[in-house]
Formats: C-alpha cells, structure tokens, sequence
C-alpha cells in the first residue's frame, strides 16, 4: 500500500547548508556501507532505533547493495521512502532518513534518522530539518520520529 497519495509529488531531496538529502539507491552502495559500519554503536544509541534488528552486523557490500535496492524499489512503489543524507561540500554519505508507513496507532509516517558517529553534532540538526520538512512539504501532520 502506498504511502502517499498517487498525486502527490515526491521530493526528489532537499539540501541545506548543513546536508543535503537525495534518495537513496545503489549508486551509494559503497559509501552507505563505509558510512553505517562506521557507526554502528552510535547508530543504537541514536533515539528511534533501540530495540530495532538494524543494524546488527556489517554486511557485505552484495548484502548492502540488495537493502538499497529494496530501498529503492519501496521509493519507486511509494511505500516507502529513503533519503540518503550528505556532506554538502564533499558529497560523502553521513547518515540516512527513513520514512515508512507507521507501525503505531496515531501516526501517519514513521520516520528515522541517523548521522555517522563523526557527524553527531548534526542529529539534532537533522530531526528539526526533517520535522519540519514533513509539515511542510509531505502530507504528513502526525510522524512517529523519536525526539532529540
């Protein structure tokens, strides 16, 4: 099921002097991969992922590259919708934004994020960017996104 309506129109990214988001796809596999298993423990601990089976482990760059197709996949089908996040002078992956059908009452999006452990003064940064960019610009008014 469709995560938007067929009419809306998807933000293609965003970008501010701090990153910039683009959908995430397989093009980035290799600097997704440098940029999570970097960061695992803080990723963990960043709010919105305790108690979440991702990430668990590394995976290999074929097993990193089958997730972002689904990613993929889930954008082109609008059930599902990742953003890769970027350094905006260097275009290095520091993070990533999730936004996906809600798995509790009340809500309409579930949202996640995370910077690399390098990049943890931009997390706050980050949730308000996308707070805000969910008010106003997606059709969404009640996201579960963790508070930071």
């Amino acid at each position: 099921m469709a995560l938007v309506r067929h009419d809306f129109a998807v933000p293609p990214g965003a970008a501010t002097a701090l990153f910039v988001l683009e959908p995430l796809g397989p093009r980035h596999n290799a600097a997704d991969l440098a940029a999570w298993t970097s960061s695992i423990a803080h990723i963990r601990a960043t709010p919105g992922f305790a108690g979440r089976p991702w990430p668990d482990r590394p995976f290999s760059l074929d097993e990193n590259e089958t997730d972002l197709v689904r990613h993929a996949e889930d954008f082109a089908n609008r059930t599902g919708f990742t953003y890769t996040v970027l350094d905006p002078a260097t275009a290095e992956v520091i993070g990533c934004v999730y936004l996906y059908p809600p798995r509790r009452d009340g809500y309409d999006v579930e949202v996640r994020s995370w910077v690399t452990a390098d990049r943890a003064d931009l997390d706050k940064p980050l949730y308000q960017f996308v707070c805000e960019w969910l008010v106003g610009v997606w059709p969404f008014s009640e996201p579960d996104y963790a508070e930071r």
